[in-house]
């Protein structure tokens, strides 16, 4: 059975992220008091004791006589940035197995309250009406109140005190079908990261065939990261669209720092990082500074040059921007260099086809009669260099684990190793066993 979705609705600011976080476990959506926060819907797998369920949260319900005109470039003239973001909320109901609609018990029923349980009731699903901030005796004993909403019982919680959680997800958990157990989530997951405003969204659009992010030519449109699972030649792969990274130091306090730390865990998360250029402005110091967090990370990297169909009314020579970006993102050794489109879905099956090649590259083993072959080889092509009678002994290698390919190598002195050995070996690692695009560890001791 497929995991229940769990959805996370009501108006503006009444904790519904502070709620999902709880759940999850972990500082994925973004927690402000700044109403409306949240724009794009932000999807997790949870466990809830020995249950599991994906759980959604959701920018708040809005009154549509609430949204005004705004002037967008790149929507067209009738739309808005406010009502795609509505669009996203109802996309999520539609797909929501069960909803939780939150109220806040210390400002009691609101007009607002009422227009989004409206909303709620008109989707049909099965709804769980969750009192939040209920953290006293006296904000508990006011959330019957809350009947009038016509949702049923109200449970009084408070999800940043950790009160009553138990309560609430017994409720929530009780008429779904949260799967087996042992359910394994085999999926490819994909980050893509890149600056604010290369094409990101646009990108996820254009692999999944769905409005599933929205597109905007706002700079930074999407502050969380949304994940969207789909089957590419017979492989499920989740992707993990990331919020832009702003240069380092002009990340403010507050919304667009939480983004840029949301982008470090969405790569963290990941097996293989999509690392987004944009062909018109390659290649900046912001792109180099994602690369090094990518580097950090040590997860599988494809470089995708974006916006290529933008080549020729700019100039662009393949050959020159693929050494320009060589020369610059040095320490991403050995990442193909995709060309692509998001607008026209040029050379996007290519990219996801080397996404795939580079995930097996990175969790590649190899057999140890052949790694021990090449260090033989190795050594005897080009010997360790030697200082005075103290030789330097270097006698077997090991891998000692994938994701990312990490190898052990016993040697007498390994303080006597110098860099550029250490990187003569591992680019004979890299070129013997096919390691392109996956970062590789080599450690050296006496003992393995």
């Amino acid at each position: 059975m497929p995991l229940p979705i769990i959805t996370i609705v009501g108006r503006p600011n009444v904790g519904k992220s502070t709620l999902f976080n709880r759940l999850v476990g972990e500082r994925i959506a973004i927690v402000s008091d700044i109403a409306g926060t949240t724009r794009d819907r932000v999807s997790s797998d949870a466990r809830w004791h020995d249950e599991r369920f994906i759980l959604v949260d959701t920018a708040g319900i809005e009154a549509q006589d609430e949204i005004e005109p705004q002037s967008v470039s790149g929507l067209g003239a009738t739309e808005t940035l406010l009502s795609e973001v509505q669009a996203q909320t109802t996309t999520a109901l539609e797909d929501a197995d069960l909803l939780i609609f939150m109220v806040d018990a210390s400002q009691g029923v609101t007009p607002k309250d009422i227009e989004a349980a409206d909303a709620v009731r008109r989707s049909g699903k099965p709804v769980i009406l969750a009192a939040n901030k209920a953290d006293n005796f006296q904000r508990e004993m006011t959330v019957s109140e809350f009947y009038e909403l016509g949702l049923g019982d109200p449970i009084a919680f408070s999800a940043y005190h950790d009160i009553n959680m138990s309560g609430l997800m017994e409720a929530v958990l009780g008429p779904l079908d949260t799967g087996d157990e042992d359910t394994v989530d085999d999926s490819i997951r994909v980050a893509i990261a890149g600056r604010p405003n290369v094409g990101k969204s646009a990108m996820l659009n254009a692999i999944t065939g769905e409005t599933r992010a929205i597109v905007s030519s706002v700079a930074g449109t999407t502050r969380d990261s949304v994940d969207s699972k789909f089957m590419f030649e017979e492989r499920e792969i989740t992707l993990i669209d990331t919020a832009g990274l702003r240069r380092r130091g002009k990340a403010g306090i507050g919304i667009e720092k939480y983004s840029v730390l949301r982008t470090v865990r969405s790569i963290e998360r990941s097996h293989v990082t999509l690392l987004l250029l944009d062909a018109t402005e390659v290649i900046t110091a912001q792109d180099t500074h994602v690369a090094g967090l990518m580097e950090d990370a040590a997860r599988g990297a494809v470089i995708v040059v974006n916006k290529w169909d933008l080549a020729d009314e700019e100039e662009l020579e393949r050959e020159k921007v693929e050494r320009d970006v060589r020369a610059r993102l040095q320490f991403l050794e050995g990442a193909p260099i995709v060309f692509t489109s998001a607008l026209t879905r040029k050379g996007v099956n290519r990219m996801l086809r080397s996404t795939l090649q580079v995930y097996e590259n990175w969790t590649r083993e190899v057999d140890q009669g052949d790694l021990q072959r090449m260090l033989l080889d190795a050594l005897a092509e080009h010997p360790i260099p030697t200082g005075g009678k103290d030789d330097v002994r270097m006698k077997s290698v090991i891998q000692t684990k994938s994701a990312p390919p990490s190898f052990v190598f016993k040697v007498n002195q390994p303080k006597k190793i110098h860099f550029s050995y250490k990187r003569y070996l591992e680019n004979r690692i890299r070129k013997e066993f096919n390691f392109e695009g996956s970062p590789l560890r080599l450690h050296f001791r006496t003992k393995v």
